[in-house]
């Protein structure tokens, strides 16, 4: 680590958390250029000086230099999506090719992929695992990336590489633009009934903010759900829609946040790339990390699930839509819903709200974790943040020896990106005997606190902080040394949401969320009798559900493995076609789903979409070990931890989740849960 330059530049600085407070935009370019420099002599003297390399004095140094740009970069490529400002995205954007570059380099770079082989045929098949898929990962990344390729094929993979990291992020940023920029004015009062107060109170005060009469309604997620789920206005919810359902896209206002020529060069460029490599598309090119063992595999077991889920799904569409009066448009169909489950169970997600003030669930999850892992949490207050709504966390273990740490950011903002995830900050290596602890981010969008009204979440909010919180475990509590298979790394992507979605299943136990529930008003806990309505409620729309996630997932994948070179506009014709095949609703003509699905065009689940289910396959099936043992079984949790959640990528996840179950996953497991029939 350059020291001198660290004094000067913070961003260079990997011996602490990062010094938000000190981080500029204008330290990014000087400080890679500075440390990529200094990585290009240090691999260049290690391949000069070792004849015959081996695990320690090769692929150490190496997983050192990696970790080492990925500290630099990690607070880089955070900021840019948690702030309003240009500055940090400029800074992001510029810095991009830069960071693609070198990446690619390293990848293409024959003589230390030959180096890696020669380490590898030193190990033998008896060494040690971990060192083992280390080494493997390594062989497998260096062809997906073209080494073999010939010098003029090799150069074009990687100005494929340096197009799609620009356009990806120009995809992104558009999103959040178009979204940013969209508001609609209320006049009057009467035209927001059916909301609650607080979401009433924000569209008041963003009105004030810019200088605006009445009330102004925005995209962010908290407002937008809201208003589908709750706004008895139906012509508000269907400019809410619309104004959803056209970000970045010909039809929003603006031209120049449309998408519409980023989706085509990103699918150009990938299925190129693809093709370079030795692969028929895009889809089979992703599926080469995944465990999934072909396309014609992961077709089949989504069309499968929606064979099992669509006759539960018309059902219930039929008893929602009998219960409206009228056929349902996608405006209508959140908040009949809504209705349907207040009249049939007695319970709507405001009355649930007043139960879950934010700090309390967290507390409650916390709680949750050191019950079931035998961990501390404690919050550090003096720990440099980018925002004052941020914590920071440390995690100790039951010797309270620091395991990690990690911040959290809850609360939607102008500027933020849309949803919920994690990421990593700093990922846990030990390879001289002086052990570097992982830290995660935790970011969600959930209603911000007011004066007047503290931040209350809606049950389907605590589902999601269970969810991130999940990958938030999976990266702490890594037991493995090696950052490049350490947490999350190394793991399938269609196993990356297991720990996630097992997470989830502990949101609906009384126990757990009365721990994690504290009514605003009487500061009860919640109900017994509430909360049997609420898991009452659980499966109603749950099979309606499983077909929106199955439209997002065959959308994606088909349109990676169909895709072919000079067809514009497939996505859509793609996407109406998977719409006619398991959408129960039809969507109006301007739906521009595609412009706005940063997952598969922006973040890492291009060809992965199918993930989720995949995933929540191995998940249910994973949680009902624990329903077996009793949910807070300390053995059944002392071999999830075991065998999932600090195995990292060190060992093939089947292998690893027959450890832990003592079979391979069942898809029945999943239509259970979800309360789908499965005779």
């Amino acid at each position: 680590m350059l020291i001198s330059s660290a004094m000067s530049n913070p961003l260079l600085d990997t011996r602490s958390l990062p010094r938000f407070d000190e981080l500029a935009p204008e330290q990014v370019l000087p400080a890679l250029r500075e440390l990529i420099a200094e990585h290009r002599q240090k691999l260049d003297t290690l391949l000069d000086s070792q004849p015959e390399p081996d695990f320690e004095s090769l692929v150490l140094p190496l997983e050192d230099m990696e970790h080492e740009l990925a500290r630099v970069w990690s607070p880089v490529s955070h900021l840019q999506g948690v702030l309003e400002s240009q500055e940090w995205r400029e800074a992001f954007n510029d810095a991009l090719p830069l960071l693609t570059e070198h990446g690619t380099e390293l990848s293409q770079n024959s003589r230390l992929q030959q180096a890696y082989a020669a380490v590898r045929e030193r190990l033998g098949e008896d060494a040690d695992h971990e060192r083992l898929s280390v080494v493997d990962h390594a062989l497998r990344d260096f062809h997906l990336a073209g080494v073999d390729l010939p010098k003029a094929e090799k150069a074009r993979f990687k100005e494929i590489m340096q197009q799609l990291a620009g356009t990806q992020a120009a995809f992104e940023h558009n999103v959040q633009d178009s979204q940013d920029a969209w508001s609609l004015p209320v006049a009057e009062e009467s035209e927001l009934a059916g909301l609650s107060p607080q979401v009433t109170a924000r569209a008041a005060a963003e009105a004030r903010r810019r200088d605006r009469q009445g009330w102004l309604l925005t995209l962010d997620y908290p407002t937008y759900d809201a208003v589908m789920r709750h706004a008895d206005n139906r012509g508000l919810r269907e400019a809410m829609y619309r104004g959803w359902s056209t970000r970045a896209s010909d039809e929003c206002d603006n031209a120049d946040w449309d998408n519409s020529n980023n989706i085509e060069t990103i699918l150009t460029a990938r299925h190129e790339a693809a093709g370079l490599v030795g692969f028929g598309n895009y889809a089979e090119y992703s599926l080469a990390t995944k465990m999934a063992g072909s396309t014609d595999e992961v077709i089949d077991f989504l069309r499968d699930l929606a064979q099992h889920t669509r006759a539960a799904a018309e059902k219930e569409l039929a008893a929602i839509t009998e219960f409206a009066g009228f056929a349902l448009e996608p405006w209508d169909a959140p908040y009949w819903l809504e209705k349907y489950k207040q009249k049939k169970h007695s319970v709507s997600n405001e009355e649930l709200r007043q139960y879950f003030p934010v700090a309390r669930v967290i507390n409650g999850l916390f709680e949750l974790a050191e019950r079931l892992y035998g961990i501390r949490l404690a919050s550090e207050d003096a720990v440099a943040r980018w925002h004052d709504d941020v914590r920071y966390f440390s995690v100790y273990d039951s010797a309270d020896a620091l395991v990690g740490g990690f911040y959290v950011d809850l609360f939607a903002r102008s500027g933020k990106r849309n949803g919920a995830w994690i990421d990593e900050c700093i990922v846990r290596k030990n390879l001289d005997g002086d052990p570097t602890v992982p830290v995660g981010y935790l970011v969600c969008n959930f209603p911000p606190e007011d004066p007047k009204h503290p931040s209350l979440l809606t049950h389907e909010d605590v589902v999601t902080l269970f969810h991130e919180f999940g990958h938030m475990l999976h990266h702490l509590l890594t037991r493995i040394d090696y950052p490049s298979i350490a947490g999350i790394n190394g793991v399938p992507w269609d196993a990356v949401e297991l720990p996630s979605q097992f997470m989830e299943n502990f949101a609906w136990h009384l126990d757990v969320l009365q721990r994690c529930s504290q009514h605003v008003g009487t500061g009860e806990p919640l109900p017994p009798e509430l909360f049997e309505r609420l898991d009452d409620s659980r499966h109603t729309g749950a099979a309606m559900a499983m077909m929106r996630q199955l439209e997002f997932a065959l959308f994606d994948f088909r349109l990676h493995t169909e895709y072919a070179p000079g067809e514009k506009g497939l996505a859509l014709k793609i996407l109406k076609e998977v719409r006619d095949e398991v959408a129960l609703i039809a969507a109006p003509d301007y739906n521009r789903l595609p412009h706005s699905f940063s997952h598969i065009f922006a973040g890492g689940y291009a060809a992965g979409y199918y993930s989720y289910k995949w995933a929540e396959v191995l998940a249910a099936d994973a949680f009902g070990a624990f329903e077996e043992a009793g949910v807070f079984d300390a053995d059944t949790a002392r071999r999830f931890r075991n065998e999932i959640l600090e195995v990292g990528g060190s060992r093939d996840i089947m292998e690893a989740f027959v450890a832990f179950r003592g079979r391979r996953p069942e898809i029945d497991a999943l239509l259970r849960q979800s309360g789908i029939s499965t005779g």
